[in-house]
Formats: C-alpha cells, structure tokens, sequence
C-alpha cells in the first residue's frame, strides 16, 4: 500500500509542478507565487 501511496502523491506533485510550471509569471504573481517556489508549492500540495 506504501509505495501505491507513494507512487500517486509522486503524480500529484508533477501533475502540480506541470501545471504551475504552464502558468506565465503574471499569472503566478496573481497567486503569489514566485517561478523559484514551484517545487515549494507542488510538495504541499501533496500534503
């Protein structure tokens, strides 16, 4: 069950990353979100 677990918080995290990551910068400043806090964001999103 573990590495099921695993496996899908690893999708969600680069599903998030994607989809950030396709945003430009104006669009990530409307959230307040930095280019450099993707990976930041994406991590607590699997949380």
């Amino acid at each position: 069950m573990n590495i099921a677990r695993s496996f899908n918080n690893w999708r969600k995290y680069r599903q998030t990353v994607n989809e950030l990551g396709r945003m430009t910068d104006r669009e990530l400043n409307d959230l307040g979100i930095g280019r450099s806090d993707i990976p930041y964001v994406a991590r607590n999103a699997v949380k």
